[in-house]
């Protein structure tokens, strides 16, 4: 198993020529997720080869410019596409009306069907589950209701030790689907049991990942993203801006690494760079002073976690 990220915008504020707004592409246990869609998403999409037809959910953290307003975009050229396949749209109370309005007013409404899914609860919540996966919310502090999202596997089915199974002529592959649900084998010939364990390993851990933008430094998200594999969190300073942290409810590198460091998670990627900043090493030095395994995010730049 493995969770594949790619790095779409991960600039705060204004549009640039070389930094735009955030945006990431999700794939995880074959699902496909895109995460934010600020202004010019649909170009990366485009520029990283990445499908238009994979985007079947989006979540979006709130409703500030430079999260969201690459989706109308996005939504308006899927129905250019003739795209056929339902999309649903998961963020907060108000989105449904924004997208709605626009859709109205330029009488362009999609063929295809949109489902939102608004959100306004202040606690952690599942809004999102299949077979394979399951997505909660992390609620931030920032200027206007906003959540995180925490992408989780299921626990897969055990794996098959295929010499054990050889090993035992009896086992045929219509047996298989029993032992990776953790049946044991029972011989119909010979009227023996064999142990699940001796025929199946255990199956791989489920891996996550939790993205958290925009959000002042809040320890209260902690216990909603103990001991991720991955995490992304919000550092649109560093400590020689701390001051504005507070009026503008968004964090420093080093806050984010102390979130990090407190969660226990595995990894780090900081994002969210204010335009102050030409040397975005200089996040990475300074929240490498508490918590060691952080990257700094990158336009295209892909982050994956194995088993």
């Amino acid at each position: 198993m493995s969770i594949r990220l790619t790095i779409l915008g991960c600039h705060s504020a204004s549009p640039r020529l070389n930094a735009f707004p955030t945006a990431q592409f999700l794939e995880i246990k074959e699902r496909n997720f895109l995460i934010d869609c600020g202004e010019g998403t649909q170009v990366l999409l485009r520029k990283y080869k990445i499908q238009f037809s994979k985007i079947k959910h989006i979540f979006i953290s709130h409703l500030h410019g430079d999260h969201f307003y690459g989706l109308i975009g996005l939504i308006s050229t899927f129905g250019l596409n003739n795209r056929e396949n339902d999309l649903h749209i998961f963020g907060p109370k108000g989105i449904k009306d924004v997208i709605t309005l626009q859709l109205k007013l330029a009488k362009s409404w999609t063929k295809y069907k949109l489902f939102f899914h608004e959100l306004e609860n202040t606690s952690s919540e599942l809004i999102f589950e299949d077979k394979k996966v399951k997505v909660y919310t992390i609620p931030l502090k920032h200027r206007v209701y906003t959540n995180g999202f925490l992408f989780q596997e299921k626990l897969g089915g055990r794996k098959l030790n295929i010499d054990a199974i050889k090993a035992n002529p009896e086992i045929e592959i219509c047996d298989y689907h029993n032992l990776k649900k953790g049946k044991d084998f029972i011989s119909k010939e010979q009227n023996y049991t064999i142990p699940n364990s001796k025929l199946t390993f255990p199956p791989d851990k489920p891996l996550s990942y939790a993205f958290c933008s925009d959000t002042e430094y809040h320890p209260d998200m902690i216990k909603d993203i103990k001991n991720v594999n991955l995490l992304y969190h919000e550092s649109t300073f560093l400590e020689d801006k701390k001051e504005l942290t507070k009026r503008t409810q968004h964090s420093t590198a080093m806050e984010a690494a102390s979130i990090a460091r407190q969660a226990n998670v595995g990894a780090l990627i900081l994002g969210h760079f204010s335009s102050r900043y030409d040397d975005l090493e200089l996040f990475k030095e300074e929240a490498k002073t508490i918590f060691k395994n952080v990257s700094v995010a990158q336009s295209g730049k892909i982050f994956e976690i194995q088993n």
